[in-house]
Parts: structure tokens; C-alpha cells; sequence
């Protein structure tokens, strides 16, 4: 199976560190992460999952639960958060996901269906593909899908920079250009017609192209 942005995020019943989750149950309203790993105990994952720690004040304050999976059992995950702590001075609070069967893996389409059923025995270059990113809202659809090479660590403040954005352009009918951030001007879509922009921007806009009119980002 291959996922697509728009598609409905596959749900699933696992162990994790913070218990037993049914994962749509999991997601509830909220927006989500879900980043994944492919072994415990690996450099690169390490820093990242300290990362996330360090970086979860930021996510609950845009509404958002970040959850990791990891080709490994749980009682793995529970040693490897020591380490992770040791390293990025940050608690693991968030769960992370055991997939010792790979079925996570699978159904999100990062192993093939013949990849086995055991994490037994398995090297993270066996699970090279298990390093994605997605981005999962409140519809439960998924909303971004980035994949990551295992030598190239995960920037997360480039995940909490596309959320601002979804989260902006969810509430109003904008979009954000390259190298947007947060309280910098915006794009009037292409949907919306110059009457109507009018009424929803009434102090005007810039349009250095007539297909690009180029706003101050809207409050709420």
C-alpha cells in the first residue's frame, strides 16, 4: 500500500509506552505527528527523539500529540528513552510505538509484506524505509508525508514551521510561500475571487502577477 496526502491515516491497535493505544482513539480531535524509526539504540534516532522531547511544549501549544514507532519492543523503547534523556537533558513524555511484528510498518506501507513478522535479528539497514514523517489532522486524514534517509537527521522545527501552516491555511483561506514563517505575509488562493477578497481582506493585498496576491497573514 502506498499513502498518499488526503488519505485516511490507516489505524491500528499497539503497545506502547504510555499502554495499550487504538490509535484513532489516540488521535481524538487533535492534530498528530507520527515519526518512525527503524532500531532502538541508533545514533541519528536518539538525537531526533531527544529532539521532540525538548520540542513537545511547542507542539501542545499548537494542539498537536506526537507519538514515535520503532522497530523494536516496547521494553526497548523504555531503556533507549534513559539514554535519549541522557543525551537531549529532556524526558521522553510522548509514547512511542513497539512494532517487534512489523505490522505498523507494513500498513503504513515503509516494509514490504514479506519483510517477516519479528524485529528479531533485524539491522536498521533492514529497515532502512522505516523513517517517515506524517502529518495526520483532526479528519484523520494525513496532511504531509516526509521520508528520510538514515544518515540525515529530522529537522522538527521545520515540522512545528508546516503545522503553523496547515493550522493557518485550515482556518482561512490562504497559503503560506517559500520560506514562510509565522507572522510573515501570505497568498490569497487561487479559489477565492478578487469580490471576495475584497470583503475578507479590506485593507488590500499586493499582486506583483495578476495570479498572486500577496496579503498580511490574517488574525484570528
Amino acid at each position: 500500500m502506498s499513502l498518499k496526502i488526503g488519505d485516511k491515516a490507516p489505524d491500528f491497535t499497539a503497545r506502547t509506552t504510555h499502554g495499550e493505544i487504538r490509535f484513532h482513539d489516540w488521535l481524538g480531535d487533535s492534530w498528530a505527528v507520527l515519526f518512525s524509526h527503524p532500531k532502538d539504540f541508533t545514533p541519528v534516532c536518539t538525537t531526533e527523539l531527544g529532539a521532540a522531547a525538548r520540542l513537545k511544549p511547542e507542539f501542545d501549544r499548537r494542539g498537536v500529540k506526537i507519538i514515535g514507532l520503532s522497530v523494536d519492543p516496547v521494553e526497548d523503547h523504555e531503556r533507549w528513552s534513559k539514554d535519549i534523556e541522557d543525551v537531549s537533558g529532556h524526558p521522553v513524555s510522548y509514547p512511542m510505538i513497539g512494532d517487534s511484528d512489523l505490522a505498523i510498518a507494513k500498513l503504513y506501507g515503509m516494509l514490504p509484506a514479506d519483510a517477516g513478522d519479528s524485529s528479531q535479528g533485524r539491522t536498521p539497514a533492514d529497515n532502512a524505509t522505516v523513517r517517515s514523517v506524517y502529518i495526520i489532522g483532526p479528519d484523520k486524514l494525513i496532511k504531509l508525508i516526509l521520508q528520510y534517509p538514515m544518515t540525515t537527521g529530522r529537522n522538527f522545527s521545520e515540522i512545528l514551521r508546516v503545522i503553523d501552516s496547515m493550522q493557518l491555511t485550515a482556518r482561512h483561506k490562504v497559503a503560506t510561500p517559500s520560506d514562510w514563517q509565522q507572522g510573515e505575509d501570505v497568498i490569497i488562493t487561487p479559489a477565492v475571487s478578487d469580490e471576495d477578497a475584497k470583503q475578507k481582506f479590506p485593507q488590500g493585498w499586493k499582486s506583483p502577477k495578476p495570479y498572486l496576491r500577496i496579503v498580511q497573514q490574517p488574525k484570528d
